[in-house]
């Protein structure tokens, strides 16, 4: 009988969740610096807390979150990076370049965790994606990657279309990088680019509005700027009968025509297992990047009706999903 409640004590031991176990008794404190506002990245945070959860990190018991917000302004980032310095936080979690980087020069110590950014080792984050070496590691978005991918879809929804604007935060180093293969894939699908320049909010409507009767159709790419932004962005290409590509679902749930990249919330819920091995006591420097290996396609049919524009059956049998 003893022996019994024995092996029946340690059964229900190890059916305990490992995670709740290997944390009993630890607590933790997580820097979280956003690059929007607290509301446009809702549902990012919310997918990094829930997973958390699932890991044993629970906020309010065992752990504490220190959020900041840039609100899309990087010229605060430092400062932010610093205050959760000074909050002796145990791990520093962000995303976009300005921020990753602003926060890998104000601690050497403190480990970083980004959740997104499109070229870590061309903007010199990490030494390579298996050995990032240093305090920061994290998700790569392969933003330049997919941009090929991107043009393809404009050019299969617009067959006759031949002028395509491209509008970015021209601060920012991945879309630089971007532009690259943006031109490449371009060239090879019969694109004439126009490529205007945005850094500000106030150069927005200015900037778009330089493209009427200079473009067939919109693509936008992926910054807290533009994603701040994407109602406006949305509003201005409407006025002007421009179809619209994006890289993140948030634009066309805001009206945008279509959207093909990475899920955020899937990468911001798997940064919360980088911060968990961290918390157990792995290197960052050891802990290889990983890539995005979930993509969605979203289509506004909405707003395809409101621009009369067909969407091809073809493209709508591969869409994640369609807003109507």
């Amino acid at each position: 009988m003893l022996r019994r409640n024995f092996l029946g004590l340690v059964g229900a031991a190890f059916a305990l969740p490992l995670a709740a176990r290997a944390q009993s008794g630890k607590s933790a404190t997580i820097g979280f610096l956003g690059a929007n506002t607290a509301s446009i990245q809702q549902r990012y945070t919310a997918a990094l807390v829930q997973r958390l959860g699932e890991l044993g990190w629970i906020e309010g018991r065992n752990l504490r979150i220190e959020y900041r917000w840039a609100e899309g302004r990087y010229d605060r980032s430092p400062g932010l990076i610093a205050e959760l310095v000074e909050s002796k936080v145990d791990v520093i979690v962000t995303h976009a370049p300005p921020n990753v980087l602003a926060a890998k020069r104000v601690t050497s110590d403190i480990p970083i965790v980004f959740a997104a950014v499109g070229d870590p080792v061309g903007i010199g984050l990490v030494n390579s994606l298996a050995r990032p070496g240093g305090n920061v590691t994290g998700l790569s978005l392969q933003s330049a990657d997919l941009s090929g991918k991107r043009l393809q879809l404009v050019r299969e929804l617009l067959p006759q279309a031949r002028r395509l604007a491209v509008v970015g935060n021209a601060s920012s180093s991945n879309n630089v990088m971007e532009r690259g293969e943006i031109q490449k894939a371009a060239q090879s699908l019969g694109f004439e680019l126009v490529i205007p320049e945005i850094r500000t909010l106030q150069d927005i409507a200015p900037v778009m509005e330089t493209l009427k009767e200079r473009a067939d159709a919109l693509f936008v790419q992926t910054d807290p700027l533009t994603n701040t932004n994407r109602v406006q962005i949305n509003a201005l290409a409407l006025g002007l009968r421009l179809p619209t590509n994006y890289g993140v679902r948030e634009f066309a749930e805001a009206g945008g025509l279509m959207s093909y990249g990475p899920s955020f919330a899937d990468l911001f819920r798997r940064s919360a297992d980088f911060v968990d091995r961290i918390l157990r006591g792995a290197k960052p420097g050891d802990i290889p990047v990983e890539q995005p290996t979930k993509f969605e396609l979203i289509i506004n049919l909405k707003t395809a009706k409101t621009l009369s524009l067909p969407i091809p059956p073809t493209l709508l049998a591969r869409a994640d999903e369609v807003i109507e």
